[in-house]
């Protein structure tokens, strides 16, 4: 209930009218749900610009990772070579540092390259996933060996390998790492409002933060609609994918 509440309470005020929001003690079932609401909410900024750019980003940056992610976890986990160790525990430590430690050199970095201000400086940042690699590589680890060399035994190569035997035996964990990925950057609101000055190419969280500013403060029925708005992708893409992220944690040994 705790962690429920805020959810039934954004949805709420997103139907009451603006003299509900107002009242006390607060209103839980408005009198007549205010589905004009959300027309409002989208029509205060180029909303459908914004929600183009989120999924432009976000499916960008989960394709970009998955393709990093993935020969990167299969060789550390089974094969060895010199420096492993050290580069694996290199990987951990990008884990652990967050990203708000590294964003001046970043940005520095970006503005060199001249991408300030569009899609691409959204995207080239979190093209690797330390998260994934970890997690991916402690699912590959469960994969017998004897499954992958009796591959290599019919002439497949390491490509076919990591297509027909890594990848369709470890959907659980790439649902996983999806999923955290797309709750991530579908969300991130810091990164845009660093790397940006355009509503032309930033996403979704920075027009919902607008209607507070167009709006005014004490327009909450407008706000949490865009809000809700927000959420809903969220939601489906858990509906479809936490049976997959109970089997991920299960089988990769992370209780």
């Amino acid at each position: 209930m705790v962690f429920i509440f805020p959810f039934l309470w954004m949805i709420s005020t997103s139907l009451q009218t603006f003299e509900e929001t107002l009242a006390f003690p607060p209103t839980w079932i408005p009198a007549w749900p205010q589905w004009i609401n959300f027309v409002e909410a989208m029509r205060a900024g180029p909303f459908l610009t914004y929600a183009r750019n989120s999924l432009i980003i976000t499916f960008s940056i989960i394709i970009l990772q998955f393709i990093v992610m993935i020969p990167a976890a299969y060789a550390f986990a089974k094969y060895k070579f010199a420096g492993k160790e050290i580069i694996f525990a290199l990987v951990l430590l990008a884990f652990m540092i967050p990203g708000q430690v590294t964003f001046i050199p970043v940005y520095l970095m970006l503005a060199e390259w001249g991408v300030i201000n569009s899609l691409l400086p959204q995207i080239i940042p979190f093209m690797a996933n330390a998260f994934g690699i970890f997690l991916l590589r402690q699912y590959f680890m469960q994969i017998p060996q004897e499954i992958i060399e009796s591959g290599r035994l019919d002439n497949a190569s390491e490509f076919k390998i990591i297509m027909k035997i890594m990848i369709p035996m470890s959907m659980p964990a790439l649902a996983t790492i999806a999923l955290f990925s797309f709750v991530s950057h579908w969300n991130d609101y810091f990164w845009p409002l660093v790397m940006t000055d355009s509503a032309q190419v930033r996403p979704l969280t920075m027009g919902i933060a607008m209607l507070r500013e167009t709006e005014g403060i004490s327009n909450w029925h407008i706000i949490m609609a865009g809000n809700v708005v927000l959420v809903v992708p969220i939601l489906i893409v858990y509906l479809f994918a936490s049976k997959q992220i109970v089997k991920a944690f299960v089988y990769s040994g992370i209780k």
